[in-house]
């Protein structure tokens, strides 16, 4: 049964006149009638009943219009959900996140303004090392991702680095490092982290940050005493307000446990800056995904525009105050 001869019947039982409905439906009188009998044919039921002056509904009828305005209602509501669906308003999206990603300010704000964009997309959220995200979303399993540094580049995944942070070193508080340095804002120098027993985040799950530490630290004749490797960042702190070791973390996990961490410049930090890096894929079709990543960027261009601006103003004050 086409949606066009329940619009017809509609039509005809609301006016309740043959002609009328055919001039509201922009069609000619005569095509209308042979449709609203071939609808009855096709019923196997008598839908009017034809007086002088125009139409009215049979019993059948009425139960009909019944059945035909819910089928249109529902019919109206899909084709709704369909286009919300094209523009990317509608749908399921998953994202998943490293727990380092996820403490950047930048993650939450993301989040909030891609609801406030679009409400009606259900938004699922998981968290993980930078390994499994990856491999799930190599797998299709998920839609996005933020994490730090990359741990593999499968192919049909694209990887952009959206920030950039320093680093810093994380110390039990009370450690003897930290008495005085942070008043002095004094920065802890990579031979001292490397004399103390550091601890490490596995390199299977993320070992961007850390083989960097690992292979500065070597480059300059120092010997790192590693004595944990843990799966995520979060059991790297925990550790280390335990008191079992010394962890370096990007700038923005500074405030973790701080009743129980000291946190300190670290001399070395240009060095071993931490990125945060947005995984997408290439032959994305999810519409919610791609306009999730355009807003990623966006928001990424917008929160480094100040810190750009800034670095241009000091430098042209550096110039002026230059001595010839």
């Amino acid at each position: 049964m086409e949606t066009r001869a329940l619009r017809y019947f509609l039509a005809v039982a609301q006016t309740g006149h043959m002609t009328r409905a055919a001039e509201q439906l922009g069609i000619q009188q005569p095509p209308l009638s042979v449709q609203i009998k071939a609808l009855e044919r096709q019923l196997g039921m008598a839908l009017f009943r034809r007086h002088p002056r125009g139409v009215a509904l049979t019993d059948a009828g009425r139960a009909f219009q019944a059945e035909a305005e819910r089928l249109m209602q529902d019919m109206a509501a899909m084709e709704a959900r369909m286009a919300r669906l094209a523009r990317g308003e509608a749908g399921v999206l998953s994202v998943g996140f490293t727990s380092s990603a996820a403490a950047h300010r930048f993650v939450p704000q993301a989040l909030r303004e891609f609801r406030r964009q679009y409400p009606g997309v259900e938004l699922q959220i998981s968290e993980n090392n930078a390994a499994d995200l990856t491999e799930a979303l190599a797998a299709g399993r998920l839609h996005g991702g933020l994490l730090r540094v990359p741990v593999a580049a499968p192919p049909g995944l694209v990887f952009e680095t959206l920030l950039r942070e320093p680093v810093l070193a994380a110390l039990p508080v009370g450690h003897r490092l930290v008495a005085g340095r942070r008043s002095a804002g004094k920065n802890l120098s990579l031979a001292e982290l490397c004399e103390e027993p550091l601890i490490l985040v596995r390199r299977a799950g993320a070992p961007g940050l850390y083989a960097d530490l690992l292979a500065l630290a070597h480059a300059r004749g120092l010997r790192p005493q590693v004595v944990a490797e843990v799966d995520r960042m979060m059991s790297n702190l925990n550790l280390v307000a335990a008191g079992v070791g010394l962890s370096v973390v990007p700038a923005s996990m500074e405030g973790v446990h701080a009743h129980a961490i000291a946190y300190l410049p670290l001399a070395d930090a240009a060095a071993l800056d931490a990125p945060l890096t947005l995984v997408s894929r290439e032959d994305q079709d999810n519409l919610p995904a791609q306009r999730f990543t355009a807003l990623v960027r966006a928001l990424a261009t917008q929160a480094a525009a100040p810190k750009s601006a800034s670095v241009r103003a000091t430098a042209r004050r550096t110039r002026k105050t230059a001595v010839p």
